[in-house]
């Protein structure tokens, strides 16, 4: 092993963070916030590198070319129905088309450039809605359906505390990472999978139903998203930790691969 091969291992992967766009007091910032960024840091051990809601396709592929991975976070904002042909059901609740500009292009040319992607809550739809996949806007008030929000007044640790269990799927992809037929979750989303996209795979279901994690068929390397939040004291939740240390494995694979190819 040369000098270079020794740095490469000690070397942090660097997964891009998509920002929200939002206005904090009278002005917009670009913003992400700290629980998956400290995740990306302490349990898949990356460097995390925040990307602004702007840009050109081009800007993208200068992005992918310096990306080991990509966490697609959650967020207060929903995608723009638009996007899968809705109208907005509930025009109180947020949107953050700037994001949606980002995201959706990113997602798919990730997948073709054979990139890890995470996707977690508003990431999971967007990785739905990429691939041509629809959302209901208002799961709680689709006939079977549980309300899968929080409770609005609750302490953050209540909120984001294990409510309800998921079936993972025998033989996927999350059932091998967690090593699990049954995973306890949060639950903190209003929307949801009404029609699963193009090339995706059910990974997980809530007892109503409902899907709760998916993968990307077809892509070269690990491609896996949850709606639920498994950022959230992610250290201490084997089930969570496992996610992101899988995810680790294949940044650390890309980097190592991106690595090989600049020598050549």
């Amino acid at each position: 092993m040369d000098k270079d091969d020794q740095i490469i291992q000690s070397r942090s992967p660097v997964v891009l963070l998509p920002a929200d766009f939002r206005l904090l007091g009278k002005h917009p910032f670009h913003v992400a916030g700290h629980k998956y960024v400290s995740a990306v840091v302490e349990a898949a051990r990356a460097l995390p590198l925040i990307v602004p809601a702007l840009g050109t396709e081009s800007d993208v592929a200068a992005l992918l070319e310096v990306a080991d991975g990509i966490m697609l976070p959650g967020a207060v904002s929903n995608v723009h129905p638009s996007h899968f042909g809705q109208e907005v059901h509930d025009p109180s609740l947020p949107l953050d088309p700037e994001r949606d500009g980002l995201t959706l292009h990113l997602i798919r040319e990730a997948v073709k450039a054979g990139i890890p992607v995470l996707g977690i809550c508003r990431g999971f739809q967007e990785i739905n809605v990429a691939f041509g996949g629809s959302l209901h806007q208002a799961v709680h008030e689709v006939d079977g359906m549980a309300d899968h929000r929080e409770p609005k007044e609750a302490l953050v640790e209540e909120q984001y505390a294990q409510v309800h269990s998921v079936n993972t799927v025998a033989g996927g992809m999350l059932a091998e990472i967690t090593d699990s037929t049954k995973l306890m979750v949060n639950s903190l989303h209003g929307q949801g999978i009404d029609r699963l996209g193009y090339g995706l795979v059910a990974e997980a279901y809530a007892e109503d139903g409902l899907i709760e994690a998916l993968s990307i068929s077809g892509a070269k390397t690990f491609s896996l998203a949850v709606q639920w939040h498994p950022e959230w004291n992610v250290l201490n939740t084997p089930s969570y930790l496992a996610i992101f240390r899988a995810f680790e494995k294949a940044c650390r694979k890309r980097l190592a691969q991106r690595h090989a190819d600049n020598k050549n």
